[in-house]
């Protein structure tokens, strides 16, 4: 089944209210684009639109927190992430408040609205935040499960999101959302590919196709980016002894970043990194913009068989 992260919010939020009524929810003015309309119309109480002005959203969630509320900010990554990124470092992480920012639309998988609103650099910048948890969602279930989880844990958490067009990898109920958490969704002993958020779908499809090369691709999805799930991704580095990694993000500084930093230091192996590469995005189709920066399935594929070759020297 094919649906929109949006769709999953509302009902998530709603979900978490009715169970504690502290929890307050915060836009910059976007309430009709992250699709929480419903929300609103059980729990205005609960609501608190700050207008568009994202620096003062981000004191606004720390006065609450800062009194003993547990305010989620919802809005576009590009703006409540990169925006802010002074008062999110200063009056969030620094005093280590439990705030939580729920940021749709990162990624290329923005499309039409263009590179200024394509937020490539976010995972950069929330895991060199410390104290700040980062994590993100590659589907409906996963969205919906990692929202129950961060409303209860205590602590600055960055939850990132796509747009739309994401694919059911999970059940309902059975996708992992630990913080600090992975979930090896196929086995093998080739290459690994560890991929996050929508690029999970492609890995899938990927180690489909690298059956036809006699390459048996194990896959993870590595949806807490920090902190990273170190034992099984350090565990399958061993057993492959090459990797992919795949992410909606700059190839510097995230996932890829945070997995070659990983191997580095236990188990220097051959890793390719598909991603953006250090460039901006532009206005398009998702798929298309997919296809010219590299991030499909196919790329995923070239970098495993590159990565398997330079295993086998």
């Amino acid at each position: 089944m094919v649906r929109s992260f949006r769709d999953a919010l509302s009902e998530a939020l709603n979900a978490e209210v009715e169970r504690d009524d502290k929890i307050m929810v915060l836009t910059a003015d976007v309430a009709r684009a992250v699709r929480i309309d419903n929300f609103l119309k059980k729990h205005e109480a609960n609501y608190v639109s700050c207008g568009i002005a994202e620096a003062n959203l981000i004191g606004v969630a720390a006065g609450l927190a800062s009194v003993g509320l547990e305010p989620v900010i919802v809005g576009f990554s590009m703006f409540i992430a990169e925006k802010p990124f002074e008062q999110i470092r200063n009056i969030v992480a620094y005093p280590g408040f439990n705030v939580k920012i729920i940021a749709t639309h990162g990624g290329l998988c923005v499309g039409q609205d263009g590179a200024t609103h394509q937020a490539l650099e976010d995972l950069a910048i929330m895991r060199l935040m410390p104290k700040m948890s980062v994590m993100t969602a590659c589907d409906v279930p996963q969205t919906k499960g990692m929202i129950h989880e961060i409303c209860r844990h205590t602590g600055p958490v960055y939850l990132r999101l796509g747009r739309d067009r994401a694919l059911d990898i999970y059940e309902e109920e059975a996708a992992g959302t630990r913080i600090g958490g992975a979930d090896l969704l196929r086995d093998g002993v080739d290459v690994v590919i560890i991929a996050a958020g929508l690029m999970v779908e492609n890995a899938m499809a990927a180690a489909n196709e690298l059956k036809k090369h006699s390459i048996n691709a194990a896959v993870i999805n590595a949806y807490s980016i920090k902190p990273l799930c170190k034992e099984l991704i350090e565990k399958y580095l061993k057993i492959c002894g090459c990797a992919v990694t795949a992410e909606d993000h700059q190839i510097a500084c995230g996932l890829g970043g945070a997995v070659c930093e990983l191997a580095g230091e236990v188990c220097p192996v051959p890793i390719e990194r598909v991603g953006v590469k250090d460039t901006f995005g532009e206005s398009g189709d998702q798929n298309r913009l997919y296809e010219k920066y590299g991030l499909n399935s196919d790329s995923i594929v070239d970098a495993a068989l590159k990565a398997y070759k330079r295993k086998k020297g």
